[in-house]
């Protein structure tokens, strides 16, 4: 096995998890908002509604702000794609080659 089928498996493997982790955080958050509104002012469920909501967003902001970090990375270092996809879950835009 060389580095580079262990770097595809990898790749192939964070494709299919991103998306879902990506409807995790957004169910995450979802499940924050109804939570919060339907407290009727009970204040623990107002609390739990507020974590959720947080943790929904905080993982939603780190994984969209990854990946435009990646993105700045390669159009800084001029990568051309290299293979990366270019959306979470995407299929990548293949590598360009120069002559």
């Amino acid at each position: 096995m060389t580095v580079l089928s262990t770097l595809d498996q990898v790749k192939a493997i964070l494709n299919q998890v991103i998306p879902i982790l990506m409807i995790l955080a957004t169910v995450i958050f979802l499940w924050g908002i109804i939570t919060y509104i339907t407290a009727g002012g009970d204040e623990e469920k107002i609390k739990s509604g507020r974590r959720f909501i947080v943790f929904g967003l905080v993982g939603l902001f780190l994984m969209v702000s990854v990946w435009g970090i990646v993105g700045v990375l390669m159009n800084t270092f001029d990568l051309n794609g290299a293979g990366i996809p270019s959306y979470p879950g995407g299929i990548g835009i293949p590598p360009t080659t120069t002559p």
